[in-house]
């Protein structure tokens, strides 16, 4: 592959379980989420070996049985919550996690400041009174920083103290979220594929839209952070990644409220 795409890999493994013969796959992907795929696939009577190594050999099978299969948990979603925990100065305890597919995002954390424990499962995440700005936030594939949890550090860096570079190699277009952000007080600059985030004391709250799923849980990180009354529309792009945010927010002590918009048909 040219580049190392999560969708790409996972795709070409599905395609490859029935295909006669063997097919091999270089400069994979690495995410967790492939090695959970090949032991899914091998459980189910496949033959796939190699899934997070640059290699990944798939050799066909005829057919399939049935297994019942727990997937990894979900390192976005623990990602977005420890963030909300750091942008609002709180205190977050998450289980069932796997620290390390977190381990750039604990890196970048604290460096920001935050105190972070970790347990076998388990992570324990209690925010500075006072955040301090991380340098460069490049994002890169697995083990590097996640394309998907940069709209979330954009939002905890746009009140942090000091000035952060991010860089954007994985996706074009990637910062839709900074010019929402700039509507509640950041000070945000898009060059490109880099983003120039100076911090400022604090957020206000203003009426925004969500242009994307990672960027729509960045504004709501920031909404819970912003002094005032935050609207967030079309809510739609976040709900694909996140089952109940608001409720499981509204239970750390944020508060949400959503609205639904009657069906016009």
């Amino acid at each position: 592959m040219d580049f190392p795409s999560v969708g790409a890999t996972e795709n070409t493994i599905l395609s490859a379980i029935f295909a006669k013969g063997t097919t091999v796959i270089r400069n994979a992907a690495r995410e967790p989420e492939i090695i959970d795929l090949e032991n899914f696939i091998n459980s189910i009577g496949g033959r796939v070996s190699g899934a997070g190594t640059a290699t990944i050999v798939i050799d066909g099978v005829k057919n399939l049985h049935d297994v019942e299969h727990r997937i990894i948990p979900d390192r976005i979603v623990a990602g977005t919550y420890l963030i909300a925990a750091a942008i609002t100065k709180g205190k977050i305890e998450l289980s069932n996690i796997i620290p390390e597919h977190l381990q750039s995002v604990i890196y970048k954390l604290r460096e920001s400041g935050c105190i972070i424990d970790l347990e076998d499962q388990r992570i324990r995440l209690a925010a500075p009174q006072k955040l301090i700005a991380v340098d460069t936030i490049k994002t890169l594939p697995y083990p590097g920083f996640p394309t998907d949890m940069q709209s979330q550090m954009m939002a905890l860096m746009s009140v942090s103290d000091g000035t952060s570079v991010f860089v954007e190699t994985i996706f074009e277009n990637r910062f839709k979220h900074a010019e929402e952000l700039a509507r509640m007080g950041a000070n945000i600059k898009v060059n490109g594929r880099i983003a120039l985030v100076k911090g400022v004391k604090g957020l206000t709250g203003a009426k925004v839209s969500a242009k994307d799923l990672r960027g729509g849980a960045a504004l709501i990180l920031a909404a819970l952070s912003a002094e005032g009354k935050t609207i967030i529309e079309n809510v739609k792009h976040v709900e694909r990644g996140y089952d109940n945010i608001h409720g499981i927010m509204n239970s750390l002590g944020g508060i949400i409220i959503k609205q639904e918009i009657p069906n016009e048909d």
